[in-house]
């Protein structure tokens, strides 16, 4: 997982912040939407930065729209690379790389569970930098999937960058259980997805 990678250091990250700025964060987070940049940080980033929001090193005013607008952006354009490179690259025959049932397998997926696959996804390490572009090679309706995307992104945005702005205020020398704080949270952030998993294979075999 690339959010408990980033733990390495929580002081890098703090460091990472402080040096990038918001121009920065923006592009951190808009990147982390395609797969090849999925070793970007992610929950871990959102709960430092409202952190630092809460001692006074950023604005929080700032820090909540920035990371809201480029977590949209990077889902649209991920949705867009999607949708291209399967018209683009994989319209014909079998080929070793690409089998039309496996496709057609994606589309039903996403044609019952791309509303929670879209929000949950977001809180997914790894996953979330998946889930727009398959959503676009999987044609999922773009209406349905900027809805989700701006509801998941909501989500995220404001829970996980508030949640460490009101612990940064709230515990007294909070930086000495930053890293024990924010590994909960990665861990926290995996449940929700194991636990749809879990409820879609027990109906299966109830069924």
């Amino acid at each position: 997982m690339h959010d408990i990678l980033a733990l390495v250091s929580v002081q890098e990250i703090i460091i990472l912040i402080q040096k990038i700025g918001y121009i920065g964060l923006f592009a951190i987070i808009f990147l982390e939407s395609f797969p090849p940049t999925m070793f970007l940080p992610g929950d871990s980033l959102l709960f430092t930065t409202g952190f630092l929001a809460s001692q006074g090193i950023l604005m929080i005013g700032w820090v909540i729209p920035t990371i809201f607008v480029a977590g949209v952006l990077g889902y649209l354009f991920s949705y867009s690379l999607g949708a291209f490179i399967i018209r683009r690259f994989f319209t014909g025959e079998d080929t070793f790389f690409f089998r039309k049932k496996h496709l057609e397998k994606t589309k039903l997926f996403f044609e019952k569970y791309g509303a929670k696959a879209v929000v949950l996804g977001r809180f997914i390490p790894v996953a979330r930098s998946f889930v727009p572009t398959v959503a676009g090679a999987a044609g999922m309706h773009y209406g349905r999937f900027f809805r989700y995307t701006v509801l998941g992104t909501i989500f995220w945005s404001f829970g996980m960058t508030l949640l460490g702005y009101y612990l940064g205020k709230a515990i007294p020398n909070v930086t000495s259980y930053l890293t024990p704080i924010i590994i909960c949270i990665v861990v926290i952030s995996i449940l929700p997805g194991v636990f749809e998993y879990w409820h879609e294979k027990r109906k299966e075999k109830n069924a």
